[in-house]
């Protein structure tokens, strides 16, 4: 399903939508944070004084998790221009950074704006009104986790029934051996274990899933093909 995905794209959730209360604790609010600087500490200092709005970027912020391709985390890592640098040391004094640096940096970038798909490809389901984070999913929201096509989810309770069920019947995984696939070469029967034997270990056969996958990563593209999304400064 992601075979033939443009290796240029980078999915990453995104907005420039910040309201007031984000803006003043994302934005404006500074943090220090003491684990950069002594080993074994993990609290931060917040600051009593704000900073103004940033006029030489503009603060983009989303979610955490993303997919980056090979050449823009060099350009991150390598910095061959001045902006990753700037924003690497604005964000070190930013609360959650994960939720804006690359986002900025991505969004303000001309060579890279435009290799923007702005999703994270995550199942959620959120309060109402939204939370800082998202709901737990039970087993309430199995049907739909599974219609979607979407290849993440989150979040799940340590060994909570709805990951027992995800193993029954998705994954089809037996107790606690492997998942089995096309590689599994041996005789399926109640007391013989087909992942016993293997054949050619790269061999992969797209199962129901995948199906919903490619027709969810193909809706994904055209969205991001029409540019509504990507980031809108």
């Amino acid at each position: 399903a992601l075979s033939y995905v443009p290796r240029e794209f980078n999915f990453i959730d995104h907005t420039s939508d910040i309201g007031r209360k984000d803006r003043s604790e994302k934005v404006q609010s500074m943090i220090v944070d003491a684990g950069i600087y002594l080993s074994g500490r993990t609290n931060f200092f917040r600051a009593t004084q704000k900073r103004p709005s940033p006029d030489a970027f503009k603060f983009f912020t989303g979610s955490p998790w993303v997919i980056l391709n090979r050449r823009f985390i060099e350009y991150c890592v390598l910095g061959w221009e001045n902006l990753p640098r700037l924003l690497l040391m604005y964000f070190n004094n930013v609360m959650l950074p994960q939720e804006g640096y690359f986002h900025s940096v991505i969004c303000n970038s001309l060579d890279f704006r435009n290799s923007t798909v702005n999703n994270d490809l995550r199942y959620k389901v959120w309060d109402d009104p939204p939370q800082t984070e998202p709901l737990f999913l039970s087993m309430a929201h199995f049907n739909k986790m599974v219609d979607s096509g979407q290849p993440f989810a989150r979040r799940f309770q340590a060994n909570g029934p709805l990951l027992d069920k995800i193993d029954e019947k998705l994954l089809k995984r037996p107790g606690h051996g492997p998942v089995p696939g096309a590689w599994c070469a041996g005789r399926k029967s109640w007391f013989i274990d087909p992942c016993s034997q293997w054949s050619d270990v790269n061999v992969v056969k797209p199962g129901p899933q995948a199906l919903k996958l490619q027709q969810y990563i193909n809706w994904t593209l055209e969205e991001a093909d029409s540019g509504a999304k990507s980031c809108r400064l």
